[in-house]
This record gives C-alpha cells, sequence and structure tokens, in this order.
C-alpha cells in the first residue's frame, strides 16, 4: 500500500512526532507537589465525566507567556498564532548537560557551523536528555539542601544571542531555561523581550536539526501568564 504524507504549503509531511509529557498525578514539578489531578464524576452514568485540576499552572508541558515576567507582557491567549506554528531548529548537548549546565553562545555558533543561521522567527529547542529522568520526579527536580533546582538551562550571554536572532520562542527538555539560577535572569531577558518559553519537552532525540516544523498550541485561558501546550514537530 502507498504510504501518504500530508500536504502541506507544497510539501508532505513524512512524520509527526510528539514532544510533549503526559499529565498525571506524579509529574515532577518545580514546588515538587501535585501539580495536576484528574477524577471521575460520572462514570457512563450516561457518559463518562472528568474533572481536571491544576494545583500549579506550570504542570507538565507548558508555555510562559511573556506576562509570566513582565506585567505589561502578552498574556497566552494573546501570542499570535503566526508565532507558535514556525521552522524548529534543535540544538543537542546531551554529551556535555549535565546539572549544572548552562548553553553559551559557543554551543549556538557551533550549531550554525553545521546547520546555518538561526532563521527570524523559529523555534529553537534545546535537547539536553534530562527528560530521561521524567519518570523519577525527585531526580528530574535535582533539589540541593536549600531547595535550588540542579537541571541544564540557558546562560543569559546564550539569551541575549537569541534574541539577536530574532527567535520566537525557546524550549528545553527540562524543568526551568534558568537551570541552577534561582534569579531566574532567563526568564527576565527572553520573557521581557516578548518572546515566550515552553519547558519540559520530550522526544527530541527523534528530530533533526534543522528542516522541521513545531506547532505549539497552548490551552486559550483569558489573561493567562502560562498554560498547557501540546506541542508537535512535523518533519518534512
Amino acid at each position: 500500500m502507498e504510504k501518504r504524507g500530508i500536504s502541506y504549503s507544497g510539501g508532505m509531511i513524512k512524520e509527526i512526532i510528539d514532544l510533549t509529557q503526559t499529565l498525571h498525578s506524579n509529574i515532577p514539578t518545580w514546588s515538587g507537589t501535585c501539580g495536576f489531578e484528574s477524577s471521575i464524576l460520572s462514570d457512563y452514568d450516561p457518559a463518562r465525566v472528568h474533572s481536571f485540576t491544576f494545583h500549579l499552572s506550570s504542570a507538565g508541558t507548558h508555555m510562559d507567556a511573556p506576562s509570566h515576567f513582565c506585567k505589561d507582557g502578552l498574556h497566552i491567549d494573546k501570542i499570535p498564532l503566526e508565532k507558535l506554528i514556525v521552522p524548529l531548529c534543535v540544538i543537542e548537548v546531551t554529551q556535555e548537560a549535565d546539572a549544572d549546565f548552562f548553553l553559551t553562545p559557543d554551543h549556538i555558533l557551533h550549531y550554525e557551523k553545521m546547520c546555518g543561521k538561526i532563521p527570524p522567527a523559529s523555534f529553537v529547542a534545546l535537547h539536553t536528555g534530562w527528560d530521561q529522568y521524567w519518570s523519577n520526579p525527585e531526580k528530574y527536580r535535582n533539589a540541593d539542601d536549600e531547595e535550588v533546582l540542579h537541571c541544564p538551562g540557558i546562560s543569559l550571554e546564550a539569551c541575549h544571542l537569541l534574541l539577536e536572532r530574532n527567535v520566537a520562542g525557546i524550549g528545553i527538555d527540562a524543568l526551568n531555561p534558568d537551570g541552577s539560577d534561582p534569579e531566574y535572569p532567563f526568564h527576565h531577558a527572553f520573557l521581557g523581550a516578548g518572546k515566550y518559553i515552553v519547558e519540559n519537552l520530550t522526544n527530541l532525540d527523534k528530530l533533526p536539526p534543522i528542516g522541521a516544523y513545531i506547532a505549539l498550541l497552548p490551552i486559550k485561558i483569558g489573561d493567562a501568564s502560562e498554560a498547557p501546550i501540546r506541542a508537535v514537530a512535523l518533519i518534512f
């Protein structure tokens, strides 16, 4: 039988990769407490009806809007769709990314030497491999005795270079692009520039470094600074 793809802008989508972690009550969160609960209100009487409770808006794979750190920044429901379905660049650093790793401008320049300059309005995903610990919340959070979380992140210098490239947003397969820096300099600078951040991605190992598209669709919650998303990559 002939294998058919999906036509898109004159091309054919060969594969669709889900980049989203599944929500359940035992997922790792920033605070270490339960971020999400699901219960059944009616079990086929006459239909199955669920109740969902988000104790944290940052539960699971989610998006931070500019308003998350900036009082006058865009809310989730105001981010234009054309900024949410964009070309995808994947920077792979799995061999280096320990708990206190920070992406530097040199990593970005090395990527560009191999793949070409990061195009404007694209989405940059940092593949660290940290999602391998998702099923172990304690390891995924990796908190020290002072409750500072330790996971791979992105340096402020790398943030400035990404802003020079005028990317639409960035994502990471860990809790936080600020890694072990409790002052959140990346969040302040990147969200302050009107960009968005996606946290807790997965399956980045299944993607090419360049050439795919990504669709990042948050729940359209009015005036929200964060929201869960379904993130998928389209490989042509």
